[in-house]
């Protein structure tokens, strides 16, 4: 237990000082209010130290795309990542410049051929022209939307060839009902837009719940655009 969070040195965290701490997770309100509701079994709005222990691990299930359910507690995760590194219970995982690439190579290969057809400017999409593609895959705009946010990491508008290989294993993953995560894990951040060295909170978070709502607009309902490319060859 960290003086971060036991403020009274009491053995259990009070609500309002682990809402703070949790916070720092970058995952939304909704993801944590679930995990709160999760972890405090006698809803009394205080943790034990079990319980803080079972906040954590569900942070760390969330960050890596898994359900936010007691069945994901045994689940092997690496350690939630916190942006504030002050105190000693804030671990990072390994540093994300060692993690392998999760778009495998036989995969990269088709995403780059779709991308190519899709007339890069510059080796460049711009969301336009990747619209009609998420559509196609007719996954809810909610969904489509934050893999744009997760895909799009240098928030330039535009996606390169990298982060539209990001864009389409999110998509695919999707399809195979598998979570979108929240924070983009990072065994899938390309390894061209990593940095030398690895500082928890690095990790682009999905923005708060007032930009999420104009980029979820900026995807008109499905319908709209009749999607010129299919999503698979």
């Amino acid at each position: 237990f960290s003086p971060q969070v036991d403020s009274a040195n009491a053995g259990r965290v009070l609500a309002s000082d682990a809402a703070v701490f949790l916070k720092k997770s970058g995952l939304t309100d909704l993801v944590l209010g679930k995990i709160w509701d999760l972890a405090d079994t006698d809803g009394k709005g205080i943790l034990s130290k079990q319980e803080f222990f079972v906040a954590l691990r569900l942070v760390a299930c969330a960050q890596n795309g898994l359900d936010v359910s007691l069945s994901s507690l045994n689940l092997p995760v690496p350690p939630p990542r916190f942006t504030d590194t002050s105190s000693p219970l804030l671990l990072s995982g390994t540093a994300s410049s060692d993690v392998p690439w999760a778009v495998k190579l036989e995969d990269k290969a088709k995403y780059d051929a779709i991308f190519d057809s899709l007339n890069p400017v510059n080796g460049l999409l711009s969301g336009d022209k990747v619209k009609p593609v998420l559509l196609n895959s007719k996954l809810p705009v909610d969904i489509l939307g934050r893999v744009w946010e997760l895909s799009d990491i240098d928030r330039d508008g535009m996606l390169d060839r990298d982060e539209f290989a990001v864009a389409m294993f999110l998509v695919y993953c999707a399809l195979e009902k598998e979570p979108v995560p929240m924070s983009l894990p990072a065994a899938l951040v390309p390894p061209s837009k990593r940095k030398p060295v690895s500082v928890p909170g690095t990790m682009p978070l999905i923005p708060s719940s007032t930009s999420t709502k104009e980029s979820h607009q900026s995807l008109p309902p499905v319908g709209i655009l009749a999607a010129k490319t299919p999503l698979t060859q």
